[in-house]
């Protein structure tokens, strides 16, 4: 089954979640449950149901000084694309500043020009 379709057989609180997890590109699960508006217990459901379709990730973490979840997209969901060009990534990523004159943001310039 393909991820969109497993989307489509998602309830709608468990899409509403989805979304919740992806727009905020991570929650806390004590924050994803007060954010649904659900019980923790509820919440606990919707995260099982979402990690077994392989929609989100999740991390143990401390939160608050508590021992908790930090509930993630899965990488598949991340759109990279705006920062390749070809197979080069931008030299943005990574660096407090680049020289619009150095060789390596010329050359991906050129790779992004390549492309269209």
């Amino acid at each position: 089954m393909s991820a969109s379709e497993t989307e489509r057989n998602l309830s709608e609180i468990q899409q509403e979640g989805l979304e919740l997890i992806r727009e905020s590109g991570g929650i806390h699960q004590s924050d994803f449950w007060k954010e649904l508006d659900v019980s923790s217990r509820k919440g606990s459901r919707i995260t099982d149901a979402l990690l077994e379709a392989e929609l989100i990730e999740r991390e143990e973490t401390v939160y608050n000084g508590h021992n908790t979840y930090f509930l993630m997209p899965t990488a598949k969901d991340l759109d990279f694309s705006l920062l390749m060009a070809g197979d080069m990534l931008s030299p943005f990523i990574g660096e407090e500043e680049v020289d619009p004159n150095s060789d390596s943001f010329t050359q991906w310039l050129m790779n992004l020009a390549y492309e269209e």
